[in-house]
């Protein structure tokens, strides 16, 4: 039905959307933000290291395996979801390390004690990223 056949006045027709309106994204972090989430991080990490005796340690990039696998425990279901990658992109030891170093990273960038289940699912996807990137070239 054209406009010049509404039975409705002009003023008076209303259009709904087909769909509700998308939330509009709150507004990016600016580079001073940026810059205060990342020295607060690291001034965790070189608390962490140093509280465990091991003050040569100054980042989670720097710490052994062995010394990530006690200061980076995740939650139950940070740990579930690890366990499952793990089988399921056929993690190597290195590999399984390397998700867990960046997934402690993000919980501190975020200001958590503990890495959660979203901390590992951000730290998996990156490395899903690096390995379809590592195909396509």
């Amino acid at each position: 039905m054209n406009s010049q056949n509404s039975p409705l006045p002009r003023g008076s027709r209303r259009f709904e959307p087909a769909s509700p309106p998308r939330a509009v994204p709150p507004p990016a972090e600016g580079s001073a933000e940026v810059a205060a989430r990342v020295a607060a991080a690291r001034d965790v990490q070189m608390a962490r290291y140093a509280a465990a005796g091991l003050p040569h340690i100054r980042t989670n990039a720097e710490a052994p395996a062995s010394v990530l696998e006690e200061i980076a425990q995740p939650d139950a279901q940070g740990q579930k979801l690890l366990r499952d990658a793990a089988e399921t992109m056929r993690l190597s030891a290195r590999g399984y390390h390397r998700v867990l170093r960046v997934a402690r990273t993000l919980a501190d960038l975020d200001g958590a004690g503990k890495i959660g289940r979203l901390h590992l699912a951000e730290a998996l996807s990156y490395r899903a990223l690096a390995e379809d990137l590592r195909r396509a070239a």
